[in-house]
């Protein structure tokens, strides 16, 4: 089958679930546990109101991050004596599969107003060939993977493979690459035998969780080095919560459950006091190692999702955190300047320290490999969390719409009397 049939195929294949699943749309499921917007109205409909402008923003604003069939790296406010413009930078194909995924969750009309006439379906197959070649990134082999998988549906099996080869090797890999390759197994389940993939991601995710219920950067840990192998990102946790909280539904695993439970958990007791994700963890102790910046895109994006898939797994509900969590865009106590800029249609990407290099995430990681739970003395007032980044990446809106409009990909993945998912 030629690139092109395989493509209306797994359109046909894509609108067929959409309509059985109440996705036609972006819609979720109308009036189940997936109909995700229908929940947060419920709780607020203040904020319910401001996540739907916040959809239509990500609707309008990915459009000019779309440039010859792949999106960029970023988009930056450029500063000149004509005015602020915006400037797009770079190309990335770990961003073009992920506003694949996001952009599978809207109307085909939407598609085409932003792919130039085309799909998500069309968007997520057009990453297979330029996967293939990327041979020394793993996490993009995966991105890729699970975006033609669902939202083409189509089995990459040129890309499967280098994942089973990378799995084979055992050697170090990321923990993001490790979670993105078992949600990617799950994803093509129904295509595919990749459970056998499935369960060795899951094995070493959940050999690497610390006893706090977090993950590390690295698998292993030490890979990381001796001053960083207890750090790990909101980025590990999100994913990895995400991947076992999927792989308990689709094949029943309890304990899977109760991993992506336990981080969930501790990532919302960490969660700031204005509802800030703060962004490394000490995966031993279950404590902050260090706080900014503070992303955007976890916000509004990374932290809705993976928390609402605990949620539709049958883990605890953490809605009221991440309600917090998005009220942050708005009420941010770092910056006097606005997250938010509808005439532009971006949210900005983060609040951060005025610092070179990232010096105090050096500090803070190295004090807290000593001392667990240290953090320097005058920190804030040396390196202030107050600078605003006015860049915005298109996989920030790309994960906006797929946190909240794909709700119902995780209810999909129970098995039918056939024994795969539906």
């Amino acid at each position: 089958m030629n690139q092109k049939s395989a493509c209306i195929l797994s359109m046909n294949r894509v609108a067929r679930a959409g309509e059985q699943s109440g996705l036609s749309g972006g819609k979720g499921m109308p009036g189940g546990i997936g109909d995700r917007m229908r929940a947060l109205r419920m709780l607020s409909p203040a904020l319910h109101s401001r996540m739907e402008r916040f959809i239509e923003l990500s609707k309008q604003g990915l459009p000019r991050m779309y440039v010859e069939g792949t999106f960029v790296h970023t988009v930056r406010a450029v500063d000149s004596p004509s005015g602020r413009h915006m400037r797009p930078e770079g190309d990335n194909l770990r961003y073009t599969a992920k506003c694949a995924l996001g952009l599978a969750c809207v109307d085909l009309e939407t598609q085409a107003l932003v792919l130039d006439g085309g799909t998500a379906a069309q968007l997520a197959l057009a990453t297979i060939p330029r996967a293939e070649r990327e041979t020394d990134d793993p996490g993009a082999v995966a991105l890729a993977a699970w975006a033609v998988a669902e939202a083409a549906g189509h089995y990459a099996e040129t890309l499967f493979r280098k994942l089973e080869e990378t799995f084979a090797s055992n050697e170090p890999l990321a923990t993001v690459d490790c979670a993105w390759t078992l949600i990617a197994a799950l994803a093509a389940l129904h295509l595919a035998d990749t459970e056998p993939l499935a369960g060795r991601a899951r094995n070493r995710l959940m050999a690497a969780q610390g006893a706090s219920g977090l993950f590390p950067h690295m698998l292993p840990a030490s890979a990381a080095g001796r001053l960083r192998a207890h750090v790990g990102s909101f980025a590990d946790q999100v994913y990895s919560t995400l991947g076992l909280a999927r792989y308990s539904v689709a094949t029943g695993d309890a304990a899977a459950l109760d991993a992506a439970d336990a981080c969930g958990a501790r990532i919302c007791a960490l969660q700031g006091p204005e509802g800030q994700w703060w962004w490394h963890y000490d995966a031993r102790h279950g404590t902050v190692v260090e706080g900014y910046p503070v992303y955007s895109v976890h916000q509004h994006g990374m932290g809705p999702m993976a928390l609402l898939d605990l949620r539709e797994a049958g883990g605890r509900d953490h809605l009221e955190s991440v309600i917090r969590g998005l009220e942050w865009i708005d009420r941010h106590p770092e910056v006097s300047g606005s997250m938010v800029d509808e005439n532009e249609n971006v949210i900005w990407r983060k609040a951060g320290r005025r610092e070179l290099k990232k010096v105090a995430r050096g500090i803070s990681a190295a004090t807290t490999a000593i001392y667990p739970g240290f953090t320097l003395p005058g920190l804030d007032t040396i390196f202030p969390p107050t600078r605003l980044d006015y860049e915005c990446r298109p996989y920030e809106l790309g994960w906006l719409l797929y946190a909240w409009l794909s709700g119902g990909t995780v209810r999909r993945l129970e098995p039918t009397g056939s024994g795969k998912p539906v």
